[in-house]
């Protein structure tokens, strides 16, 4: 994925970057891995309320179970698309 082209994952990146600690000097990518940016659960829960409010979306309390056990930066565009196109459709339904 090159997030160049893709600007939902380039505003993820840059959301959690407002919040990570990564390692080292390493910048935070699509690749990043979760744990390796210092996001704890708290965090996690901060970077998902931003994503709710700035797409209009809403994460179900078992989906943030799931979201838990997201791996990389990549894992949370692509959860995060499919709450859109969920979004869409639903909308292209009424």
């Amino acid at each position: 994925m090159n997030s160049m082209i893709d600007p939902l994952a380039d505003d993820i990146v840059k959301r959690i970057s407002a919040i990570a600690r990564p390692d080292g000097s390493e910048a935070v990518t699509v690749r990043s891995n979760i744990s390796a940016l210092g996001i704890q659960s708290l965090e996690l829960t901060e970077i998902i309320f931003d994503i709710e409010e700035a797409y209009g979306i809403e994460v179900e309390m078992n989906t943030v179970d799931a979201w838990s056990k997201l791996k990389n930066v990549g894992d949370i565009v692509a959860a995060v698309r499919r709450l859109l196109e969920a979004k869409t459709a639903n909308y292209a339904a009424t």
